[in-house]
């Protein structure tokens, strides 16, 4: 993964000046999803010139339904349907958006993300699904514990 402290952020001086927001959190985690989705690192040199910027390289690819299956990582072995890849991925550029106040809040993203694992839950198993409905309650207890301590 990469850091974000070493990501060149167009269009957020919060990370220069170091006032960082829940809005700077949020294109971070953009910037993870990103990195989950494709398989590749936020900022990588090794990678040809107009690549070394995940964010930047994947931009054009987020917007569009029919090319964004053409950079998610092939070690995901097609484990997803096309409509869930396509909505994290506006998920992604949604907490991409170069201006702050255009990006959703942690809790939108949380909710869009509880949104994707229900209808991907639709066709499993009842033990399968009571599994991932106790990881998520973990998951949303372990962010009502972070936001306490921000």
């Amino acid at each position: 993964m990469g850091n974000c402290w070493g990501t060149q952020v167009k269009g957020e001086t919060a990370f220069a000046s170091g006032h960082l927001s829940s809005r700077s959190d949020v294109y971070s985690f953009g910037v993870v999803l990103l990195e989950m989705l494709t398989g590749r690192r936020a900022i990588d040199k090794n990678r040809p010139a107009g690549e070394h910027s995940l964010v930047e390289w994947a931009k054009p690819f987020l917007t569009s339904k029919r090319r964004i299956i053409s950079i998610l990582d092939p070690r995901l072995e097609r484990q997803y349907s096309l409509a869930e890849a396509q909505k994290a991925a506006v998920l992604a550029l949604q907490c991409l958006s170069l201006e702050a106040k255009h990006r959703p809040t942690m809790d939108q993203v949380v909710i869009a993300l509880e949104q994707l694992q229900d209808a991907k839950d639709i066709g499993r198993s009842p033990k399968t699904e009571q599994k991932s409905r106790s990881q998520r309650a973990r998951g949303t207890a372990h962010l009502h514990r972070w936001r306490s301590l921000n």
